[in-house]
């Protein structure tokens, strides 16, 4: 048995010796086998980025591999698969031989800036400051230096899941946001009108920051920000993958579902069956389901769900369903949002969610062969609405943000305004009921309407002229001419309400070109580029002016 011991330990020590003394011609092995690898297998990626562009960057590391530490190819190579901006692809910071240290800390971007959340016990002074900058770099700058290395589907992705990359001093480092790799970093911090500096030093070696749901909670070795007396319900059972409560004196069915999963005692279908018996026997006036904390899990899941929606006739009406939804929505529970949204007359409230609203999704790993690094590429499309519905997430119709303030004494206003709000006719879709007006040919209503709808502010979260672009440009590409006729129409009425958009003259001088009018093209092209000078919209507006003229 000793021999064995022996054999067994001398083989972990090669394994790990011949990991520690990888040479820099492997590492670039391993960068052309990843480069290889996808466009081979997952050229499919290839949606936000190019291939020329994805090439530039992996021969600019290929180069600077024999100047760079271990450390700083690892964040290169995150560099090269966060290009393709879908959060199911990427590489995890959590590898051995090669894992990345942690400061004992966790950031939470609240609508007031970016705070330390929770941190280790040893740093009571800093829990609840704010960041102002990192090693003396305003926090801005330092947050557009590791942007790069996060997998950012969209902006709340970033938000949510990284800007914690903070945490590792490699990517400190390898950003240029300190000058060597440091297992101490120093952060300026704001508390109660007062400006100080905290250092803190790296947890030892494969301990981590211990974040549930994305915050840290308090016990006897993590402190966190909030106050510890009381916890609003969105936190509250948090170790449940979902739990109901009945609040009589609202008449609200309030159901937070943080994980597309099953509970061991209480399958998904069976909780939900429960939840919609509950509020047929009770007097209830409203369902709100919290999926802020709802990072993902299994899709198949969410049928019941839906299911039990669509039948609830009591519920499912306009002003009676409402959904929060936030920056950590993801994955499944994303796939959960469309289908809420296609088949419910549902109210979203809080902030737009993590995920594009049809992605990429679930990975595979692929392994180095040198350093035997998994890197994980997603390989399965999913899409639950049409592709020119496609947007970077689902937003609210009830846009709601938190202040630091606010978790700290544990308000909750999104689920406050989900509570409190009781509008009369309220159109949680405003762009499908400006479609059934034009489509039904009720112009006049159509005129009268739209204007006051785009000065509401009930409104506000709508976009009324990017989203009447998207619809006459349908019309354009159908290629059919009554379409692109319809289109002009579209393109004009968006005029009349956004008098300065270069983006709707360079649409309509694209549809009097698809019409064989020069002459109106022109006028609208040059219209477009007066106005965006020198943009990106001037730049198409120029193109298309010139092929024309010649």
């Amino acid at each position: 048995m000793k021999k064995i011991l022996i054999i067994l330990n001398l083989f972990l020590f090669t394994q790990l010796w011949s990991q520690e003394a990888l040479t820099k011609v492997q590492w670039q092995e391993d960068l052309r086998f990843i480069q290889n690898t996808i466009h081979n297998d997952y050229s499919h990626l290839f949606v936000k980025t190019t291939k020329e562009i994805f090439d530039t960057e992996v021969e600019t590391l290929y180069n600077d591999i024999p100047n760079l530490q271990e450390h700083e190819i690892i964040v290169g190579i995150s560099r090269l698969v966060s290009l393709f901006k879908y959060g199911h692809t990427y590489i995890s910071f959590h590898q051995k031989p090669f894992e990345f240290s942690q400061l004992p800390f966790n950031l939470y971007e609240f609508n007031d800036g970016i705070y330390i959340q929770g941190a280790h016990k040893n740093y009571p002074e800093a829990v609840g400051a704010k960041v102002i900058a990192v090693e003396g770099k305003p926090i801005s700058e330092v947050l557009k230096a590791i942007e790069p290395t996060v997998e950012v589907e969209n902006s709340q992705y970033f938000k949510a899941y990284g800007i914690n990359n903070i945490r590792y001093p490699e990517v400190l480092h390898a950003q240029k946001i300190t000058k060597t790799l440091q297992n101490k970093v120093a952060l300026t911090l704001e508390k109660n009108g007062n400006i100080f500096t905290q250092s803190f030093t790296v947890l030892a070696k494969g301990e981590r920051v211990p974040t549930h749901r994305g915050y840290v909670h308090q016990d006897e070795n993590w402190l966190d920000a909030r106050d510890q007396s009381t916890t609003p319900l969105y936190l509250q059972q948090l170790d449940k993958v979902y739990f109901s409560e009945y609040l009589a004196k609202e008449k609200t069915m309030y159901v937070r579902h943080s994980r597309i999963a099953d509970e061991a005692e209480e399958s998904t279908k069976d909780f939900y069956a429960r939840v919609f018996n509950e509020i047929e026997t009770n007097d209830t006036e409203k369902l709100i389901i919290d999926l802020r904390l709802n990072g993902g899990g299994n899709n198949y899941l969410n049928k019941d769900v839906i299911k039990g929606l669509i039948k609830a006739e009591k519920i499912n009406k306009i002003g009676k369903l409402f959904v929060i939804i936030g920056k950590r929505t993801f994955s499944a529970c994303q796939n959960l949002v469309n289908e809420i949204d296609n088949y419910t007359n549902v109210i979203f409230v809080g902030e737009p969610t993590a995920e594009n609203v049809n992605f990429w999704g679930d990975n595979r790993p692929v392994t180095l062969p040198n350093s035997a690094i998994n890197i994980s590429l997603s390989y399965l499309w999913w899409q639950d609405k049409p592709a020119l519905e496609n947007a970077d997430w689902i937003g609210p119709s009830i846009p709601v943000t938190m202040s630091f303030d606010e978790y700290a004494s544990n308000q909750d206003p999104v689920l406050e305004a989900a509570l409190t709000f009781n509008v009369q006719d309220f159109k949680p879709k405003p762009m499908d009921y400006v479609v059934s007006l034009y489509l039904s040919g009720q112009t006049q209503k159509l005129g009268e309407e739209l204007p006051k709808m785009i000065q509401d502010p009930l409104y506000a979260f709508c976009d009324f002229e990017t989203e009447l672009i998207k619809l006459g440009n349908i019309l354009l590409q159908s290629g059919r001419v009554p379409q692109i006729q319809a289109s002009t129409q579209v393109f004009s009425m968006v005029l009349q309400l956004f008098p300065n958009s270069a983006n709707a003259y360079k649409h309509l001088g694209e549809s009097y070109i698809s019409l064989q009018d020069p002459i109106k093209a022109k006028e609208a092209l040059k219209k477009a580029i007066s106005i965006d000078s020198d943009g990106d919209i001037s730049k198409v507006a120029k193109e298309a002016l010139l092929k024309i003229t010649n």
